[in-house]
């Protein structure tokens, strides 16, 4: 039977989590379920399970395709619901109906820590309160991303450059029961977005301690993929400064030199988004593996400085577009030319996956060169005639 005339997860019904249990349909409310990891997600619930799925964002733009209108093959699983969380009042009614709320709302982009510090604190903090306080008054679970921000600088990062003990993984691996989590001075207000997000994690780490609540607690470690941030001056605003892939992939796009804030000398890791959504929903469905615990999400086997992800992205989109590389494709810029004052970093981010493996039986499989591969291939497409066409205006106009 074709996929236009009945559900793709008519038989959900039969399938099993990891302890072998019958998995039930549940209702979710997912709070910024129209973003980057949102869409991915309700595209994943809708085609694999029997769960229905409130849609909670001011935008729908990401998941269009699946809410306006819903597919009649949905049978009526996913509502768009357009509200700020910020003031109201109908949010506490979709929890109350929900059997678990997911949290994805956050303003998570580094150029506004700087810039919006005090949105960036309401946001992430202020602004997640009554999602906690409404799922732990109604005995509701709650899954909530977090970041890999929390933790900060490693121990590593103040121990001089030449040290032997900075290549030992206990100074670096970051671990969700054990590594301290070690921000920069106040004045440094890039680390507003971080400490939001950590004492956040605190208090629901406290509603579970002292009120049962059931949560689960997601650090992300660098999700990358299509539908990704945004291109400014296209689906944008023009002046904005979105993270390091589209950053990235607006200068590829524009034919401008990659900007290396400091050289590109921090280390990252990158974990293809549709792994990382396995790790979310197999968190959905295994509640007694997940409650109580907080997940790094990333792929330890992707690590690379900023610098080699610009060169693996210059290599890989000149195979995509059929256009050469400049001849000089990357500069390098100073963080305060770049964000501003009172922007500062972390080293590494590399994440350690023993408890995920552990409770979810979870790896990432997608290596970095192929994740890059697809994303830039979806930029191309998605971007590049709009680009020309805003280029060309641009020009027409000066």
């Amino acid at each position: 039977m074709s996929s236009s005339s009945s559900p793709p997860a008519a038989s959900a019904a039969a399938r099993l989590d990891l302890d072998g249990n019958p998995i039930a349909p549940l209702t979710i409310c997912m709070i910024g379920a129209g973003g980057f990891i949102g869409s991915h997600l309700c595209e994943k619930l809708m085609a694999e399970t029997a769960h229905v799925v409130y849609a909670v964002d001011v935008y729908c733009d990401k998941i269009r395709h699946l809410v306006d209108p819903a597919p009649p093959y949905l049978h009526g699983r996913i509502s768009f619901h357009r509200l700020n969380i910020k003031n109201d009042s109908r949010l506490e009614g979709l929890i109350k109906m929900a059997d678990l709320t997911i949290n994805l709302a956050a303003i998570c982009t580094p150029a506004d820590y700087n810039t919006r510090p005090l949105d960036t604190i309401y946001s992430n903090f202020i602004d997640a309160l009554p999602v906690v306080k409404y799922c732990s008054e109604n005995n509701k679970r709650l899954i909530h991303f977090s970041t890999c921000e929390v933790y900060g600088k490693t121990i590593g990062s103040f121990l001089p450059t030449d040290h032997p003990l900075r290549k030992e993984p206990e100074f670096y691996v970051l671990k969700e029961d054990e590594s301290p989590c070690i921000f920069g001075p106040i004045v440094k207000q890039r680390w507003s977005y971080a400490c939001a997000k950590q004492l956040i994690e605190r208090l629901i780490f406290a509603e579970g301690a002292e009120n049962g609540l059931e949560f689960t607690i997601v650090r992300p470690f660098n999700w990358i993929g299509p539908r990704m941030d945004f291109i400014p001056g296209v689906d944008g605003p023009s002046e904005g400064v979105p993270r390091v892939l589209a950053c990235f992939s607006n200068n590829l796009l524009r034919r401008e030199p990659l900007k290396l804030v400091d050289g590109g000398q921090s280390q990252r890791t990158f974990v293809y988004i549709k792994d990382a959504i396995e790790a979310v929903h197999l968190m959905i469905e295994n509640p007694a593996r997940a409650n109580g615990q907080i997940f790094n999400v990333g792929n330890p086997n992707n690590e690379v400085t900023v610098r080699q992800l610009a060169e693996m992205m210059t290599e890989v989109y000149a195979n995509v577009s059929g256009e050469p590389p400049l001849d000089e494709p990357m500069i390098d810029v100073s963080s305060k030319q770049f964000y501003g004052e009172g922007y500062d970093d972390s080293d590494k981010r590399i994440p350690d996956m023993t408890i995920i493996n552990k409770q979810l039986g979870w790896n990432p499989k997608t290596p970095l060169k192929d994740l890059l591969e697809t994303t830039l291939t979806y930029q191309h497409k998605t971007y590049k005639e709009a680009i020309k066409r805003q280029m060309s205006q641009a020009s027409a106009s000066s």
